[in-house]
This record gives C-alpha cells, sequence and structure tokens, in this order.
C-alpha cells in the first residue's frame, strides 16, 4: 500500500505500528480475526468465522485502496488487528469514521489508544480537508470508548437503538475529534 507517491505508509505511535497490510499477514489475520469476541463488536460486513480466504480478500481490498486507508495494527512483530478510516463524500467530505480491532490477546495494553492517536494523526495530516474525525461504538462496549477517551476523542451523545447486531438491538456510542481539538493536543504533547 501506498501513499500516492510511491512512499509506504508506516506509523510508529506507543507499543503499535500502524502499517500497511500485506499478503504475507493473511495467517496473522486470520488467527486474531477469527474470534467471536472480536466479531460481536464488529459491523457484519465482518465475517465470522474468519477464514484465511477472507483474509486475502481483505488484503487485496486494503493494498488496492487509493488512497490507502485501511492498515494493519502491529504488535511485538505480529499482526494484532485493523485500523482505518472511511472518507465521506459530498456534503460529509469533511468527516471521516474511524474503525478498529484488536484481536483479544491484546487486549487492554494501550496497544488500540497508540493505533487511535496514530490513525489520527495520519488522517488530519495527510487530508487537509478533514475537519472531523469520529467512531460509533457499540454501547455494550466500554473497552472501546476508552480507547477513544485516552485518544481524545469526546462522546458527543448516544444513538439509541441505531443497530442490530447478533440479533439484539443496540445504542450506539458517538465519539469525535476536531482538527482543532487534534492540533491542540499535539502542541499539548510537544
Amino acid at each position: 500500500m501506498r501513499d500516492g507517491t510511491g512512499s509506504v505508509i508506516r506509523l510508529l505511535m506507543g507499543p503499535a505500528v500502524v502499517r500497511e497490510w500485506q499478503a504475507a499477514d493473511a495467517d496473522g489475520l486470520a488467527l486474531q480475526a477469527n474470534d467471536r469476541r472480536v466479531w460481536i463488536n464488529m459491523r457484519d460486513a465482518f465475517p465470522h468465522p474468519y477464514g484465511i480466504e477472507d483474509a486475502h480478500r481483505f488484503i487485496a481490498a486494503a493494498i488496492a485502496k487509493l488512497p490507502p486507508t485501511y492498515f494493519a495494527i502491529e504488535a511485538t512483530g505480529r499482526v494484532a488487528g485493523g485500523i482505518g478510516y472511511t472518507l465521506h463524500t459530498d456534503v460529509e467530505r469533511v468527516g471521516a469514521e474511524v474503525g478498529y480491532w484488536l484481536g483479544p490477546e491484546f487486549w487492554g495494553r494501550g496497544i488500540g489508544t497508540a493505533a487511535v492517536c496514530a490513525i489520527t494523526r495520519h488522517a488530519f495530516l495527510d487530508h487537509e480537508e478533514l475537519q472531523r474525525l469520529y467512531a460509533v461504538p457499540f454501547a455494550r462496549n466500554p473497552a472501546s470508548a476508552r480507547v477513544l477517551q485516552k485518544a481524545s476523542y469526546r462522546c458527543e451523545g448516544t444513538l439509541r437503538q441505531s443497530v442490530i447486531k447478533d440479533g439484539q438491538i443496540l445504542d450506539q456510542w458517538i465519539y469525535a475529534i476536531l482538527r482543532e481539538e487534534w492540533q491542540a493536543s499535539e502542541a499539548g504533547d510537544a
């Protein structure tokens, strides 16, 4: 995956590396993604069970995407999960939705927060038109909300009964960070 200039994208942030997907990641992706505890907090487009063919299909799509917006999360030299953002069009072209997941063996180690910080920085630096990034974790997933809070995203509210997953109607929380808030947090870290 290239950034359009031919450069490989590799973002280092604390315990995480956010990098381009590679064909050789298929086994690690299938291993981490094939867990019901991951699937239960993902959109239905994320298959379960998650097999090697699913991994090959996803990686091929991620590599082909320009500009690149889907990345692997690596920790301890292994695929730990995935992260990315969806750029919007038309009147919503100033915003993008962030999504991420980690395999359970990587939970609770700061890797998710580091990856969200890295992808936030990348999205704002690479897309000047972006003014807002947001994520919509299921309200039954407080760990995902904590990741966003630690990455300086703010809770803007609850989207009541807005999704169905595994036969249950669920609420979602909406968390967002504005470009100006991100710039202020970056200045505070300097």
